[in-house]
């Protein structure tokens, strides 16, 4: 007999700003929307009725909730969000846009204003470390290793020797 699989659903906890953090990734990301806002209507851990606010959006297609809760534990590396781009010009758009106000850290990762962590990676950059050329797979990497915001031109570079 087949179990049925629940869907499963990203959740942010943000101590605060969570509304407008997921305009700001709503606004920058294709296939995206702001789904609905509404708050707690009963006490919580996190304060009286009204002062829990759940967010639910959809990013690039995939469906997610953010919570501002006050007091959190925080964002960290451990969990990060991938972005696909097909072209230079987006990993440039998205890398200014979502590491305005955070930190800018190495091989394509940023840190958010709000704290949470981005990976702005060109598709082909997957395609080229994937290659069964471990030689140039491993080219690749490296060059990847020595760059902040990743850039195709010098990875294709390396690829090709």
């Amino acid at each position: 007999m087949a179990t049925k699989v629940s869907r499963v659903t990203p959740f942010l906890w943000y101590a605060s700003e969570a509304e407008e953090a997921v305009r700001l990734y709503t606004s920058l990301i294709p296939g995206s929307s702001l789904d609905g806002v509404w708050t707690m209507a009963a006490d919580s851990p996190s304060g009286p009725p009204g002062s829990v606010k759940v967010v639910e959006f959809t990013l690039g297609g995939v469906q997610f909730q953010a919570m501002q809760a006050g007091r959190t534990d925080g964002f960290n590396h451990a969990v990060s969000f991938v972005i696909h781009c097909d072209d230079q010009a987006e990993v440039d758009r998205l890398w200014e846009a979502l590491g305005e106000g955070g930190s800018y850290e190495a091989c394509g990762w940023l840190k958010d204003r709000y704290g949470v962590s981005w990976q702005i990676v060109p598709t082909v950059l997957f395609d080229m470390m994937k290659d069964k050329d471990r030689k140039r797979a491993g080219r690749v990497a490296e060059a990847m290793m020595s760059m902040v915001k990743l850039e195709i031109g010098p990875l294709k570079k390396a690829y090709d020797g």
